[in-house]
C-alpha cells in the first residue's frame, strides 16, 4: 500500500477517535459530485444520461465544502461528470485543503493541462486520473480516439509541476491478467504515478454497457492471477493488503457503503454512489434512516456481483484496525511503498 505516511497516520488516528466515541457508523471518504456533466461518454457510466437540465447545473463552492465538513471525513474523493469543467472546482479544492482534508481530484484529463495552473500543489491534493488500459483498450473504453495520449501528457506535465498524481483503473470481463500487469507496470514503471486504485466494475444500472461487468469467481481469479510474481508487492497500489486478499479471494467482508457516502447535487444517495435508492439532505439522515442491513452481497441482488471498493475497502479498513497482526502488516507495505 503506498498512501503518505502522513496520510496513514491521519486517518488512523481518526479511525481510534471514532473507535473511542463508539460510533458504529462514520465516513472515511466522502463521494462528492459538484456536478453530473462530462466532456465523454463512457460505456460503463450512466451520469451523462441525467436530462439536460440537471447537467447544466454546477454545484455552489459553500454547499460542496458544507457537505464534506459536515460528515466530518478525512478524506474527499471530487468526481462527477468530470470535475475540471465545474468553473469553481478549484476553489472547493483550495478550501477544502485549507480544512486540512484530503483530496482527490478524479478526472479523465482532458482539461487537465489546461487547468493546471488553478491548482497548487499540497501534500492534502492530488489529481486522480483515470485510465483503464494501454492507448486501444483505454480510448474504446472511452469511446474517444485520443484520450489515452492526452491523459499521458497530462500526468507528466502535472508531476512536472510538483502535484501528486494518481490513478483508478476499472477492469471488465473483456480484460485478462495480462492486460492488467500492463496497464499497471505502466503506470507503475513507465508513468511512475504516485499511486493507484483498481477496482472490477460493478453493473451500473444506467450504463450503456451492461454486457461487460465481471462476477464474483470471474473477479478472484482474475486479480488472482494478475497479482501473481510478485506484481502485487511491486505494484504502488493505494488499497489496504486485506482489500486486495479480498479481490483475489482469500478474504471475504460483508459491505460498509456507510463509510464512503456520495453527495450530489440530488443530496446524500442512498445506499451507495453505484445504486440510488432515493437521497436525503443530511448526512445524518442518511446515516441514521437507511437500512443498510439490507444492502451487499446476499441480501440485495442487485449486490450480488459487486466486489467495488467503495462497498469493500472500508471493511477491509475497519478490520486491519481490529487486529494488531494486519495494521503491521499494513504499516510494513505503507513503509516499503514509500522507500520503493
Amino acid at each position: 500500500m503506498a498512501m503518505p505516511l502522513r496520510q496513514s497516520i491521519r486517518v488512523g488516528t481518526y479511525l481510534f477517535e471514532q473507535k473511542l466515541r463508539k460510533r458504529e457508523k462514520f465516513p472515511l471518504i466522502v463521494e462528492l459530485e459538484p456536478l453530473f456533466a462530462c466532456n465523454l461518454k463512457c460505456e460503463g457510466c450512466g451520469k451523462i444520461q441525467h436530462p439536460a437540465g440537471v447537467l447544466k447545473q454546477r454545484m455552489p463552492v459553500a454547499q460542496a465544502v458544507g457537505a464534506v465538513l459536515e460528515s466530518g471525513a478525512p478524506m474527499v474523493s471530487i468526481a462527477g461528470g468530470e470535475p475540471l469543467m465545474h468553473p469553481q472546482i478549484h476553489e472547493i479544492v483550495r478550501q477544502l485543503v485549507a480544512k486540512r482534508k484530503y483530496v482527490f481530484l478524479c478526472t479523465n484529463a482532458m482539461l487537465l493541462r489546461k487547468k493546471l495552473e488553478n491548482f497548487t500543489p499540497s501534500p492534502y491534493f492530488a489529481f486522480a486520473v483515470h485510465i483503464d488500459g494501454l492507448r486501444e483498450r483505454h480510448d474504446e473504453s472511452v469511446a474517444k480516439e485520443g484520450v489515452f495520449d492526452e491523459a499521458v501528457a497530462a500526468i507528466k506535465e502535472a508531476k512536472r509541476r510538483g502535484f501528486r498524481v494518481t490513478t483508478n483503473s476499472t477492469f471488465f470481463n473483456t480484460d485478462t491478467p495480462q492486460t492488467i500487469i500492463e496497464v499497471l507496470n505502466f503506470l507503475n514503471d513507465d508513468l511512475q504515478v504516485d499511486e493507484m486504485m483498481i477496482s472490477p466494475a460493478y453493473a451500473y444500472e444506467k450504463a450503456p454497457d451492461q454486457e461487460h461487468f465481471l462476477g464474483v469467481e470471474q473477479t478472484r481469479e482474475l486479480f488472482k492471477k494478475a497479482f501473481a510474481g510478485g506484481n502485487r508487492r511491486r505494484w504502488r497500489l493505494n488499497h489496504s493488503p486485506l482489500f486486495l486478499d479480498f479481490l483475489e479471494g482469500k478474504a471475504d467482508f460483508p459491505c460498509t457503503a456507510w463509510a464512503i457516502p456520495n453527495y450530489s447535487l440530488f443530496g446524500w444517495q442512498r445506499p451507495c454512489y453505484l445504486m440510488s435508492d432515493g437521497y436525503v439532505p443530511t448526512y445524518r439522515e442518511l446515516i441514521e434512516d437507511t437500512d443498510w442491513d439490507k444492502y451487499g452481497r446476499g441480501k440485495d441482488p442487485r449486490c450480488a456481483n459487486c466486489m467495488a471498493h467503495c462497498g469493500y475497502e472500508p471493511t477491509a479498513v475497519l478490520a486491519t484496525m481490529g487486529s494488531l497482526k494486519e495494521s503491521l502488516r499494513a504499516v510494513r507495505e505503507t513503509v516499503s511503498g514509500n522507500n520503493g
